[in-house]
């Protein structure tokens, strides 16, 4: 943990105890450091085990359930089935680039709404909103391609890297050669 970090204990009560406040906090008041982008750590406060993904995922499921759900349930059965899965590990990154792209695309718009309309977005109203997006249209076009491009591209390096991977694990096995496969391969030759 950074000495920047934020220290947060949780004890057996289920309660939160923040170490830089001397105060217990509600998940709604660590989601707040999560809007915030302040860094934290919740911990154990008898094992010392971190637990921070799981108070996360705590957030997470109240949003869900309290609120207007981001997650469809295909989309969580898919990523269900992600678990145990060859490409895991590949899959979280996966999450984790297109949500920074996401981001980055909405940061962008953010910027052009200024250009357009001056620090105080606050004043502009929703027929404002309209128009700027009718007219920003092609260039939102521009960016969401760019993003579904990076999509693409980064599963195609994710199949690539598990075929890649699978082809170096069983290169010392010598595999039986069928008769279809002997037809392919002096039909290639000739």
């Amino acid at each position: 943990m950074s000495d920047s970090s934020r220290l947060i204990k949780k004890y057996p009560n289920r309660r939160l105890y923040d170490t830089k406040t001397s105060a217990y906090i509600t998940l709604s008041d660590v989601k707040d450091l999560v809007l915030s982008f302040e860094n934290f750590k919740v911990v154990d406060a008898k094992s010392g085990e971190d637990l921070t993904r799981s108070i996360l995922l705590q957030i997470i499921l109240e949003e869900e359930t309290d609120g207007i759900p981001m997650f469809t349930p295909e989309l969580l059965s898919q990523v269900i089935r992600f678990y145990g899965h060859a490409m895991q590990g590949m899959m979280g990154k996966f999450l984790e680039n297109n949500i920074k792209s996401f981001v980055d695309f909405q940061s962008k718009m953010q910027e052009q709404s200024r250009g357009l309309y001056g620090s105080d977005n606050s004043q502009m109203q929703n027929d404002m909103w309209t128009q700027f997006l009718n007219f920003q249209g092609p260039a939102m076009q521009q960016m969401m391609s760019s993003y579904m491009d990076q999509s693409t591209k980064m599963v195609q390096s994710m199949q690539e890297q598990l075929q890649s991977q699978t082809r170096n694990m069983f290169t010392g096995f010598q595999f039986p050669v069928t008769p279809g496969d002997q037809k392919k391969n002096e039909g290639g030759s000739k």
